[in-house]
């Protein structure tokens, strides 16, 4: 008789890893995410998809909508998911880690296309950097997944010109800096807007324009890139829509601050 092998905390973790980054529907067997997982720790496609299937079970999302998922085995998950929740910058980096160690290669290697300046830093700087950045490079592609990697405003659907936009900014919350409620999928120049309070998102996901930026209101780029978004709702994310109150923390702290356009002489 076949023995079962019981899946390891490890494991979960990588599992919960690609759950956070998969595209909203496109958990099935024949994904290249899924089998490439599937690969790294010795199990089927299959298996992981059942294991997504799991996270999904507890997901608020999917429980909001009346979808149960793979209850089986929910058990086995639901540690990991309390520990994301309350302590997200730990774990995500974790799972980083052990992915990192499952691919044969160091994180730093990995991640070389944004830690290619660290080379000066020197202990504690070091790994504090590394963390931040590749937390935040896991939070972009959660973001994009939510949004299926497009605008949230334009619907541009090239990857390399979006951004994950943080709703509170990262320096100033702590706790919510990887919650994927805390982000939105912009294009740079929608991103740039949002962050520097030119445009904001209501509580009804409509985007309003500052009384700053209608000051241009006579200029070619406000009739070409503003104008048509006033009142127009943003694309629905897939999973984790904006929640209220971050929202109303931008409205409140960022949107609308009076900021001079004007280009001064040198």
């Amino acid at each position: 008789m076949a023995t079962i092998r019981l899946w390891t905390r490890e494991e979960l973790i990588l599992a919960f890893n690609l759950y956070l980054k998969i595209t909203f529907g496109k958990t099935h067997s024949r994904n290249p995410k899924i089998i490439e997982l599937a690969s790294l720790i010795d199990r089927t496609p299959s298996s992981i998809v059942m294991r997504l299937g799991n996270f999904a079970s507890i997901d608020p999302f999917h429980i909001n909508r009346g979808i149960s998922g793979l209850k089986n085995g929910m058990n086995q998950v639901q540690p990991i998911w309390d520990e994301f929740f309350h302590n997200q910058e730990e774990l995500i980096f974790l799972s980083e880690q052990i992915l990192a160690q499952k691919q044969n290669i160091s994180i730093e290697d990995k991640y070389e296309d944004i830690l290619f300046d660290i080379k000066n830093l020197k202990g504690e700087d070091v790994l504090r950097t590394v963390k931040t950045r590749v937390n935040q490079s896991v939070f972009r592609q959660m973001i994009l997944s939510n949004y299926n990697n497009r605008c949230a405003i334009s619907g541009i659907d090239i990857p390399e010109l979006l951004l994950a936009s943080d709703i509170i900014p990262w320096s100033k919350d702590e706790e919510h800096r990887l919650n994927p409620e805390n982000g939105i999928c912009f294009s740079a120049l929608y991103d740039k807007a949002f962050d520097k309070g030119f445009i904001g998102i209501n509580v009804n996901h409509e985007i309003i324009l500052s009384d700053t930026i209608k000051k241009k209101k006579n200029t070619e780029f406000y009739l070409k890139y503003f104008n048509p978004i006033e009142n127009q709702k943003i694309i629905t994310a897939q999973k984790y829509c904006p929640r209220k109150e971050f929202l109303e923390y931008h409205l409140d702290t960022i949107f609308n601050k009076e900021i001079d356009l004007e280009i001064k002489p040198a």
